[in-house]
């Protein structure tokens, strides 16, 4: 395992405290992304997103990253997740760590709401992924197969 280190002997004064005012969001039709912790403000070590879902919201299809692990906490309601093998229904308190390269998927398949915690590792800046698919939601822009790729690949999004 490989990390820096503090290698001071006193300490310093470097937390960095955000007040929940001060979160921005990406609000869609059935999800929110609140960007509670990008890795802007973690100095890239990880990324921290609140995923609030509406009821049925769906979710992304199947993927993986190459650059960054992803780990998915519920906080409430039933959310669809896949490890790679299979789906199962994760509840309050149930967690999914996937490594980089790990097939992953969630979605909320349910009748009512559902919220987790997702967690990238190191802080890739994943808000800029969720902004642009917002953007391109937003304006009703269709892209062709090719500008989905070069998408993807911007974003570390491989899906398969």
């Amino acid at each position: 395992m490989s990390y820096t280190a503090y290698t001071g002997s006193t300490g310093e004064v470097s937390a960095v405290w955000r007040p929940v005012a001060d979160v921005p969001t990406i609000d869609r039709p059935a999800t929110q992304a609140r960007l509670v912790a990008p890795g802007d403000v973690t100095n890239g070590q990880f990324g921290l997103f609140e995923w609030n879902m509406a009821p049925r919201a769906g979710g992304p299809g199947a993927h993986f990253h190459k650059t960054f692990s992803e780990s998915f906490y519920v906080i409430s309601g039933t959310v669809r997740l896949f490890n790679g093998d299979n789906w199962v229904n994760a509840s309050a308190g149930d967690f999914l760590f996937v490594p980089e390269g790990g097939i992953h998927a969630f979605r909320n398949d349910s009748d009512d709401p559902a919220s987790m915690l997702i967690l990238f590792a190191p802080g890739a800046p994943r808000e800029e992924y969720f902004r642009e698919l917002a953007e391109i939601g937003e304006t009703g822009r269709r892209l062709s197969a090719e500008e989905w790729t070069e998408l993807y690949a911007r974003h570390d999004q491989h899906m398969v």
